[in-house]
């Protein structure tokens, strides 16, 4: 019992789990036991669950006793398998031992043999100096020859020349680096100086023969027109180069293949010289056309020159050129390259010019529309070889944008300039002698409107002409334009009339209304062309506009009011001389001035048939109404107040008869349907009929209907009236205007106030009873 505990105090030792695992064990055990045997009558079946917790923990010993077995025996065939290892080993150890002892006995017999390699050595380079001798002899003369071949430009037999020079050079230091290795040690540094001093000419000579194949291929044009067969002689001697550079690189990069160095310059890459000095060639002819009249009005010149000479030169390589070079080159395709490229520098260099707008058109239209065009590049032959090259565009977009912003700024400062003169000389027209000009409906007119619309007419179909996006940022321009003019046109207006005014009699203004008129007809002619201009530009989105749009028409709209109005100041001064004999006693009598005032209506009115619709209806609506005001202000005044039931009369009939005259020179208003709701001259029969009344008593009910009518008629307005009457009681007045304030109606809409713009004078009362209805 000790020694087991003994046992089980040195497992634990060992393995601090063992104990924690047997608590764990003794907890769980007792726990089941605790809810098995809760009760007394549970122990009965104590022993059916000892029989089975012993067969369990039997068939666990025996599945361990297994286990442990199978372990036991694997680690017996692990010992096994060691020993066997060893046992090896050891055999292989002594076999090598065997073999370092007979190796050693072999090291005096090579040793022996030394002496015979050093004179195999010695004599496979003297070998090689004999045979080499002839050769280098002739190197001097050779060289010489050859360079007599490339200066008289028998190309093929000196690069048949070089090729054996190269050779031989190639041959002599492959035996000197294999001599070298034979013995131990590399290629000394004075052997190859050596070498290459002797063979310096052989490195001239290839300098030499490449200009000069650059000067055959930068002159292939002009070859293939006269003579190609210089062209044809470099083309073979760079695909020679080519094939001889590829041989050498794949015996280089051949996994079985010998450590023979690459001669010196190789590889030469002929092959992509010969299409770099095509590109330059390329470039150097494009800077040769017209170049020194690229700047100013030289440049469309320049351009139809570059076109020319480009499509003269791609027909060239196309029929002539492409059939002396191998079809992997794609001559055509690679000039169609070089061409594209280098006039896309050059397009990229003439675009940060200073340019004007004629030349930045010419750039435009060029670039956009001819370059592609079948004239050009976009002849069927081309078509191909062009989506083959995937070349880019010719000018970037965002290069375009600038283009076409300075296009429009360069446009832009231009015709502000024209809009400036035009406008001065549209002031100079206003101080003439004369009439203006009338076109063929009659209508006055001056040159301004036509100047505008054809020169923005014109700005705009040449901006089409490059493409949609620049007529509308043309029109746009011109809409700005449009808008400025019509601000300082309505300015030069404002002050034309002020001119007048403090000089009114001054013979220079004798057709002061006419040209009114005529700036009048010149706005609706602007207007229609402006509303042109807006069609025409497509759909722009919100992020296009980069600050408010335009508004022209609203320019517009302003000027008319205001050239309207000065109308109407003119008519207004040219009625004022007969407007205090209005409503007189002498007028009462004789009916002057009436005639006159209808003299000075009709010569206005027939000046405003002089302007386009619909300003001439406006202008005699206007004209109307302000006849009607300055008629109801006069009799307003008081300067006639009846004092009999005949007096009241034949006022009243005076007022009709002037009605009529009034009527008769407004004819024409009826029959265009231009009448306005509320026509002024009704007003005048009805003060005629409230003056006319003979019951004063009636005078409630004809006030009604006249505030019914005319919403605006004040109490003063009333009073007035009354007063002209002469007849009518403080009882009679009081009512009346009793009714008037309490039956005030508002006003419409679209209702025109009339009697808004008639003051009432005050009254020269000098004394009155403080009576309720006089306060």
């Amino acid at each position: 019992m000790e020694v087991t505990n003994q046992e089980t105090a040195s497992v634990v030792e060992v393995w601090p789990e063992v104990e924690r695992a047997e608590c764990l064990a003794r907890g769980a055990a007792l726990k089941w036991a605790s809810g098995v045997f809760c009760r007394p009558e549970h122990l009965e079946r104590l022993s059916q669950y000892r029989k089975r917790e012993s067969q369990r923990t039997a068939s666990v010993h025996t599945r361990l006793k297994s286990m442990v077995q199978s372990y036991l025996e694997g680690v017996g065939w692990g010992l096994e398998q060691l020993r066997e290892a060893r046992s090896e080993l050891t055999e292989v150890s002594h076999t090598l031992k065997k073999a370092a002892l007979e190796s050693s006995r072999n090291v005096e017999g090579v040793m022996s043999l030394e002496r015979l390699r050093e004179v195999s050595v010695n004599h496979h380079q003297l070998l090689a100096a004999v045979s080499n001798l002839p050769r280098l002899y002739s190197v001097r003369s050779m060289v010489l020859e050859t360079e007599r071949l490339v200066e008289s430009r028998r190309l093929l037999e000196a690069h048949a020349r070089l090729m054996d020079l190269e050779r031989w050079q190639d041959d002599i230091l492959w035996q000197l680096h294999g001599a070298a290795a034979a013995s131990g040690s590399a290629l000394s540094t004075e052997d190859q100086e050596l070498v290459a001093k002797y063979f310096s000419g052989v490195g001239h000579l290839v300098d030499t023969l490449g200009k000069e194949l650059w000067v055959v291929v930068s002159s292939a044009l002009a070859l293939a027109r006269q003579n190609p067969t210089p062209f044809v002689s470099a083309v073979r001697i760079v695909e020679r180069e080519e094939a001889l550079d590829r041989a050498l690189l794949e015996e280089r990069g051949h996994a079985g293949g010998s450590n023979r160095p690459l001669p010196p310059a190789r590889p030469r890459c002929w092959r992509a010289c010969f299409f770099q000095v095509l590109e330059e060639a390329v470039f150097a002819r494009i800077r040769s056309i017209s170049y020194l009249h690229t700047r100013g009005p030289g440049l469309a010149g320049h351009l139809s020159a570059l076109q020319h000479g480009i499509v003269a030169d791609l027909a060239t390589v196309r029929h002539l050129l492409e059939h002396c070079v191998p079809p992997h080159y794609r001559l055509t395709g690679a000039y169609l390259r070089a061409s594209h490229h280098c006039l896309h520098a050059h397009l990229t260099q003439v675009s940060s010019w200073d340019l004007e707008s004629g030349e930045i058109f010419a750039v435009l239209n060029w670039v956009l529309h001819i370059y592609s065009s079948p004239d050009m590049m976009g002849c069927p032959e081309l078509m191909e070889e062009m989506e083959k090259e995937e070349l880019g565009p010719l000018i970037s977009t965002e290069g375009l944008e600038q283009l076409q912003n300075k296009y429009v700024q360069s446009v832009r400062k231009s015709v502000s300039e024209w809009m400036r003169k035009a406008l001065q000389v549209e002031l100079q027209d206003w101080q003439r002698d004369q009439e203006p000009d009338t076109d063929h409906e009659g209508f006055y007119q001056t040159s301004l409107p036509t100047i505008i619309t054809q020169m923005l007419e014109e700005n705009a179909r040449v901006a089409l002409m490059i493409g949609e996006s620049l007529r509308d940022q043309t029109v746009q321009m011109g809409l700005y334009e449009m808008e400025n003019l019509l601000n300082r046109f309505r300015e030069a207006l404002v002050e034309f009339g002020k001119e007048h005014r403090r000089e009114p009699s001054n013979n220079q203004n004798k057709f002061h209304l006419h040209y009114l008129l005529a700036s009048i007809s010149n706005c609706i002619i602007l207007k229609k062309s402006t509303e042109n201009l807006q069609q025409q530009q497509s759909c722009w989105s919100a992020g296009q506009l980069s600050r408010t749009p335009p508004n022209p028409l609203a320019a517009l709209d302003r000027a008319v009011r205001r050239a309207c109005h000065l109308v109407m100041d003119q008519f207004l001064l040219d009625l004022q001389p007969f407007l205090p004999g209005l409503l007189t006693r002498p007028w009462l009598v004789q009916g002057h001035p009436t005639p006159k005032l209808c003299n000075v209506l009709e010569h206005h009115l027939e000046l405003y048939g002089r302007v386009r619709p619909p300003c001439r209806q406006r202008l005699q609506e206007e004209a109307q109404w302000l006849l009607v005001v300055e008629y109801v202000r006069a009799l307003m005044q008081k300067r006639l107040v009846c004092r009999s039931t005949e007096e009241r009369r034949q006022l009243a009939q005076q007022m009709v008869q002037d009605d009529q005259l009034f009527r008769e020179v407004f004819p024409s208003l009826d029959s265009e349907g231009s009448v306005p709701e509320v026509n002024p001259l009704a007003l005048l029969p009805i003060l005629a009929d409230f003056i006319r009344l003979k019951d004063p008593g009636m005078l409630t009910l004809e006030v009604s209907g006249l505030a019914a009518k005319y919403p605006d008629i004040s109490e003063e307005h009333v009073s007035v009236l009354l007063d002209i009457r002469g007849d009518v009681s403080r009882d009679i007045r009081g009512a009346v205007l009793d009714l008037l304030e309490q039956s005030a109606p508002p006003l419409p809409i679209g209702y025109r106030p009339i009697f808004t713009d008639i003051l009432v004078p005050p009254s020269t009362m000098a004394f009155c009873l403080p009576t309720a209805k006089c306060a």
